[in-house]
């Protein structure tokens, strides 16, 4: 029998295939349960945690509640929760005032988590009026009816001065207003507050994917948010955001959604030296949760496969509502 070497092929990726642990060893990305945000709803005025329809498993918080879910986050490992904060909707009005009141639900939920938590987990606060306001916009109306930048700005400032006296650890400005990090590092430094951390939403785009957000933080949003947030055809306009983001003073830059923009966020990451985070957003959480109910995906290999392609394009750290599971299953 003759034998013939050097045949066809000769190199065999595969063979770095062949085992877990081979596989294990060779992989170029690896998620850890320190890269995960948990995004969490506190509802004002209920008793029982409310159960969101179209997000299945996220619930609007109870202050008690909340206060579980923040212990479970440090036990498993999480790096932060951000919180945001659903008021009762006879408290909302046209300025967002329960937002600047430091007896407000996500002040008061502020204050709960730090004395639960401390140190142990970051604590972080969004920063918009949109939950907050009878119209369910990020901002000041004008008499026209249009976002005011420059009054929402005002707005944003003082926001900033009580969430940081409520004891968040970091700001996520999320409005998308021009010149909003600039504003809110100026009015955190004013009351002496320079340990407060910025993390820019810097590339925010105005996406299909936000619906069951709307449910959950109970929005009262009249037409769109296109005036403000990116249009999602754009890239240059990302890179000139992030460039204004840092020159004000952003510690930390953000790209949401995640998944429809993992070319934005791998171009961001390359660009920048400070720490990058994406948000995988409401929509694509529950488009895996209905898939996997009606049993068409394997959801825990989606969960942790989606989150990885958003560690490999380049986020350090991801907002997810399976934080705390995703830890648990890489434990």
């Amino acid at each position: 029998m003759t034998t013939t070497y050097g045949s066809f092929p000769g190199t065999r990726p595969r063979r770095l295939r062949t085992t877990p642990v081979m596989r294990r060893m060779v992989a170029e990305t690896r998620l850890h349960p320190a890269d995960f945000i948990l995004p969490a709803f506190v509802r004002e005025g209920v008793r029982e945690p409310v159960p969101i329809a179209a997000m299945p498993g996220v619930v609007q918080h109870t202050r008690d509640s909340l206060k579980k879910a923040a212990a479970e986050a440090v036990a498993a490992g999480i790096s932060g929760i951000m919180l945001f904060g659903v008021p009762e909707e006879e408290k909302k009005d046209a300025v967002g005032t329960p937002g600047t009141d430091p007896d407000g639900i996500l002040q008061v939920a502020l204050r709960d988590v730090r004395a639960e938590v401390g140190d142990d987990l970051l604590v972080m606060s969004d920063l918009c009026l949109d939950e907050t306001t009878d119209h369910g916009h990020c901002g000041v109306l004008d008499d026209q009816g249009r976002v005011d930048n420059d009054a929402t700005l005002e707005r944003y400032a003082e926001m900033a001065q009580v969430q940081a006296d409520a004891g968040a650890h970091v700001v996520g400005p999320s409005g998308m207003m021009d010149g909003q990090i600039g504003v809110v590092r100026d009015a955190l430094d004013q009351i002496g507050r320079e340990d407060v951390a910025i993390l820019a939403y810097t590339a925010k785009y105005s996406s299909a994917f936000y619906g069951p957000f709307r449910e959950a933080v109970g929005s009262s949003l009249k037409g769109d948010r296109r005036t403000y947030q990116q249009d999602p055809a754009n890239f240059r306009e990302s890179m000139r955001e992030l460039a204004l983001d840092l020159e004000e003073g952003a510690d930390m830059v953000m790209v949401k959604p995640a998944g429809p923009y993992l070319d934005i966020l791998a171009r961001v990451a390359d660009a920048v030296d400070v720490p990058v985070a994406a948000y995988q957003i409401s929509g694509e959480y529950s488009m895996v949760e209905a898939a996997a109910e009606k049993g068409w995906v394997d959801r825990e290999r989606a969960i942790l496969e989606t989150l990885t392609g958003i560690r490999r394009a380049g986020a350090r750290n991801i907002l997810t509502y399976w934080a705390v599971e995703a830890a648990r299953l890489l434990r």
